[in-house]
């Protein structure tokens, strides 16, 4: 599926290098249309960030508008769509190979008793004859292929998990979260399935209990981008007054956030490094990814601890 990704950070760049040519009242009513669009820490930046030429907003970041387009793209390109939509249009080619053999039928009909043509018998419904084995040829290729897709099954995998919003403080930790999954779940596989004739350099224990530890602190550390929002929704409508000590609570739960990632990334870099060893024979593999998940599994449990 990598193939099937597209990289819209060109598409951002090239909308802000648009609004830049644009003289200043129409850069500013197109910046007021596009205002929606613009993640809420982006409105009221101050300092370099938001000292830019004519006053624009930092559209370097990219915009709500291209994550939309992006996420649209990747369900567009799921397995489950892609089978979903050739369903769809093998269905409707039977359909119409159905209706014209039908009609062949019955044109078939009306030759046989001349009332179609100048002739009758078979030699007026040969025409109708003809086309009628010609539609039904390909309604029965249709519906054979319509059956074989029916019985496809897909691979079982993983709904993606949903994105805190643009602006939010969660979201790059959460960005991060999933390309650590990612990045696991491909090397415990590896390590799992070594290449033929090779010993494998972790018993399978371990990596189960590594996968096991590292899906527990993914929904500790997700549970705490879900309390990071709540928090975040509660200082839209705070007074003035009270946001600063919000600010301040967001912070500190970032702070957790960042430190739960780095528990994760230490376990992603022992299992990359068993991976290594599995060709090398290094018997420091199985003790390295041990010990990460030992200190993932202590660092999950106090992320539960502050979540709840």
């Amino acid at each position: 599926m990598a193939s099937n990704k597209r990289d819209f950070s060109e598409l951002n760049a090239k909308l802000e290098r648009q609004l830049r040519r644009l003289p200043d009242p129409v850069r500013q009513r197109a910046q007021d249309k596009l205002q929606k669009y613009v993640p809420p820490a982006w409105q009221g930046q101050q300092g370099e960030q938001a000292s830019r030429p004519g006053g624009q907003p930092p559209f370097s970041s990219e915009l709500a508008v291209v994550s939309e387009i992006r996420d649209k793209w990747t369900r567009w390109n799921e397995p489950a769509a892609r089978l979903q939509r050739r369903k769809r249009r093998t269905s409707r080619a039977l359909t119409l190979w159905v209706v014209l053999v039908l009609l062949s039928v019955l044109y078939a009909a009306g030759g046989y008793a001349g009332i179609v043509g100048g002739q009758t018998g078979l030699e007026g419904a040969f025409g109708g004859i003809i086309a009628m084995v010609l539609f039904g040829a390909l309604a029965v290729r249709s519906g054979t292929r319509l059956v074989r897709l029916n019985r496809t099954e897909l691979p079982q995998s993983p709904q993606p998990q949903k994105l805190p919003p643009l602006g939010s403080a969660a979201r790059e930790p959460m960005e991060r979260l999933a390309e650590s999954e990612a990045s696991l779940a491909e090397l415990l596989k590896q390590l799992t399935t070594p290449p033929h004739g090779v010993a494998a350099a972790v018993p399978e224990l371990s990596v189960q209990d590594a996968r096991a530890t590292a899906d527990e602190a993914a929904k500790a550390l997700r549970a705490l981008a879900a309390r990071v929002q709540s928090i975040e929704r509660a200082r839209e409508s705070a007074p003035a007054a009270e946001r600063a000590e919000l600010d301040s609570a967001v912070s500190t739960l970032r702070a957790q956030l960042d430190d739960g990632l780095d528990g994760y990334g230490t376990l992603v870099a022992a299992a990359g490094r068993a991976v290594a060893a599995s060709s090398g024979g290094v018997s420091q593999a199985k003790e390295g990814l041990t010990d990460a998940t030992d200190r993932l599994a202590g660092l999950a449990l106090a992320l539960r601890d502050l979540s709840s």
